[in-house]
């Protein structure tokens, strides 16, 4: 019996920590095709994603390594085998997919929103951020207007904006983020996470390093503030917030006046001026060295001084504290809504769990992925700078020969004057 009610604490523990991933896509197949739904919202024109590897990735032998949930969860090894993803393939298009799962609530759990970003076209304007929604979610009527829960990830447009988004919909109203994060701009793999606690606080990482964290309530506008300033009160009329003023016993000196600008006493009149053609002569205009500008009276210490008013605060009567703004009572879709000038941007690694180990095993092998990227790529860049080498060498000659030839057309004078004489005996 004493065993038996151990065994039962254990299984009772054991669920009680349970974790759990909601959602986890990886495209290892073409099978996202059957499970993913692209939008068909009339009075859009919306591009096509494509599965690919990209231009540059991560050594095939590399990416056959292998990651697992590091905690007492039930998550098997998972080789990775060659990596695909998926790609935007228009410029300058609106892309809209989306799938669905199994529904779930972030009740009393930590909710973990993750992805991975590969901008490997340089892009210049468009967003590579994620969706996530509940139920109620049209698939194939998805726009930019369709409800969601949360939207996260990088949007780049030009030099100015470069930043990662990070709204939440409370009450019907989406919400920013307060503050400014700013997210990866290069052509390289990166893992976007966002971790919202049950205690109402939130963490962002990129690869796995944290950028920025904090309280839910204190960085988005979700409620009325806590204090208002006081309606009924009213800076009194006597209130001095000088902190200096001029001295009264100061006395403008009696030598003070003088003009700004001077004739200028070395100046002559030329000695072809004509006064009846051009008028009377009068000296150039210089800066008076004497000028000491307008006179005010010297600061003191304003002895009635009691310093800038700050205007009374009361409690907010609209405020009603939430303890729940962290929570998601449906959480049931994921989707890509997007527009794009210059296409090529790859997702992949999509993961929405209540595990933060999980989710940190899976973004750890993000460096592996960036070195083996950045070596192709400058693999690539090599072998195209040699290629550039080779064509101009052998344009060269080329140009070469058509510059003998123009020499060859040049004709000597003598020359011309013998061969038509010749033209003349014929």
């Amino acid at each position: 019996m004493k065993f038996s009610a151990i065994a039962i604490l254990l299984v009772a523990s054991l669920a009680a920590t349970k974790c759990e991933v909601f959602f986890e896509e990886k495209f290892l197949d073409d099978t996202w095709q059957e499970t993913w739904t692209y939008s068909k919202h009339p009075g859009k024109e919306f591009g096509k994603f494509v599965r690919t590897s990209g231009k540059f990735f991560n050594d095939e032998e590399a990416d056959k390594g292998k990651w697992t949930c590091l905690n007492t969860c039930h998550f098997s090894l998972m080789s990775l085998g060659m990596m695909k993803s998926l790609q935007t393939s228009e410029d300058a298009r609106f892309y809209a997919l989306s799938t669905k799962f199994t529904p779930f609530t972030n009740k009393d759990k930590p909710l973990v929103v993750q992805f991975s970003v590969k901008h490997e076209q340089n892009i210049d304007c468009g967003g590579g951020y994620l969706k996530v929604f509940d139920c109620s979610l049209e698939e194939k009527d998805m726009h930019g207007e369709s409800p969601y829960l949360i939207m996260f990830g990088p949007d780049i447009c030009g030099p100015g904006t470069k930043k990662v988004h990070v709204i939440f919909n409370y009450n019907g109203k989406n919400h920013l983020i307060n503050k400014e994060i700013r997210c990866k701009d290069d052509v390289y793999t990166h893992f976007y996470t966002l971790i919202v606690q049950p205690d109402g606080t939130y963490q962002v990482l990129i690869d796995n390093e944290k950028v920025e964290s904090g309280v839910l309530e204190e960085d988005w506008d979700f409620l009325p503030p806590k204090k208002i300033k006081d309606p009924e009160a009213k800076k009194p009329e006597d209130w001095d917030e000088r902190a200096t003023i001029p001295d009264p016993d100061d006395k403008k000196p009696e030598d003070w006046d003088k003009p700004e600008h001077i004739p200028d006493p070395d100046a002559t009149k030329p000695d072809d001026w004509d006064e009846e053609m051009d008028g009377e002569w009068e000296p150039p205009m210089i800066d008076n060295p004497e000028y000491k500008g307008e006179w005010a009276p010297k600061q003191i210490d304003n002895p009635n001084y009691k310093g800038i008013w700050k205007h009374p605060e009361i409690d907010n009567p609209e405020y009603t504290p939430d303890e729940n703004l962290y929570l998601h009572e449906e959480v049931c879709a994921v989707g890509l809504d997007l527009w794009q000038v210059k296409s090529g941007t790859i997702f992949d690694n999509f993961l929405i769990t209540d595990d933060l180990k999980y989710a940190a095993s899976a973004a750890e092998t993000v460096k592996n992925t960036q070195a083996g990227e950045k070596k192709m790529k400058e693999e690539q860049d090599e072998e195209e700078r040699k290629k550039m080498e080779a064509e101009a060498k052998a344009a060269k000659p080329e140009d070469d020969e058509d510059e003998d030839e123009d020499d060859e057309d040049v004709a000597i004078p003598g020359e011309v004057e013998d061969a038509e004489g010749e033209h003349d005996e014929l």
